[in-house]
């Protein structure tokens, strides 16, 4: 028969073991901006120091296309997101929370071609063939074939799943034009030197939102955010952004900074006025 010391022992010996598990691991997931190991190289050494940071456990859960990873986010898969896929009328009513942004100048829509194309207006794309990343792509694809639409400019809309696939189809003479994410295009530019022509510009918007699902707890969604937010201040934090930035082509400069539902009222504005195909 056990003592109390021994007891007491087993009890110092099992409480850590329990405590380790039941410390929960959310899944996060980023739109597929880039192919899979791009997205992976941007977001896997960020995810890792957020954890870190925040004792917090993330892990990295993307679709094989944009369209894809917004299916689980919508299936109730996920528990973070870096997106902006959520702010349709029927999807707020899911209940993701905004707490930061990534900061970038602000992104336009974007219809291009590429700069040594016979395409030099969006008139001449009536019929012919243009790409999207996916139907999900709120910038490159909702947007630009939504002023396509409004314009009563009939093309044939293809999707080839993320921005670099799409920058293929575009170079290779697949198709005529492409919709696009304009920071995604300079970042193409910067690291390929391709060479585009803009076709047409949309207003501007904030880049992509970080959200956490209604059913993360208060105190996990804080630590977080904090470790976000606070990544860019810390010497080790921002090598690891500079780093992940330098991978994809986007502005070394860009960071994580707190943000609200408030700053996402131009998505909204879209909605209200929007082709219905593409609401």
């Amino acid at each position: 028969m056990m003592n109390f010391r021994t007891i007491l022992a087993l009890l110092v010996c099992v409480t850590p073991l329990l405590s380790a598990q039941a410390a929960p691991t959310y899944r996060f997931s980023p739109v597929n901006q880039w192919d899979i190991p791009k997205t992976a190289a941007y977001w896997n050494p960020i995810i890792r120091y957020v954890s870190e940071r925040s004792g917090v456990n993330l892990e990295l859960k993307i679709g094989r296309t944009s369209a894809d990873t917004t299916a689980y986010v919508l299936a109730g898969e996920i528990d973070f997101v870096f997106s902006n896929h959520l702010f349709s009328p029927e999807r707020e009513k899911l209940g993701w929370k905004v707490f930061a942004r990534r900061w970038t100048p602000p992104i336009h829509s974007q219809i291009v071609a590429a700069a040594e194309s016979d395409i030099t207006s969006l008139e001449q794309l009536a019929g012919q063939e243009v790409v999207f990343p996916g139907p999900e792509a709120f910038v490159a694809y909702r947007v630009s074939y939504g002023h396509l639409l409004t314009r009563g400019i009939d093309v044939k809309a293809v999707f080839a799943g993320n921005h670099n696939a799409a920058f293929a189809q575009l170079f290779a003479g697949k198709s005529k034009a492409m919709g696009a994410n304009s920071a995604l295009v300079e970042g193409h530019a910067a690291k390929t030197g391709k060479r585009f022509r803009v076709l047409w510009t949309s207003e501007g918007f904030h880049d992509l939102a970080l959200m956490a699902s209604s059913k993360v707890p208060e105190a996990d969604v804080k630590a977080v955010a904090s470790a976000f937010i606070g990544m860019h201040r810390d010497p080790v934090g921002k090598a690891i952004l500079r780093k992940s930035s330098d991978e994809v082509g986007l502005d070394p400069q860009a960071y994580f900074l707190p943000s609200t539902a408030a700053d996402y009222e131009s998505y909204r504005r879209f909605y209200q006025t929007a082709p219905l195909s593409v609401r």
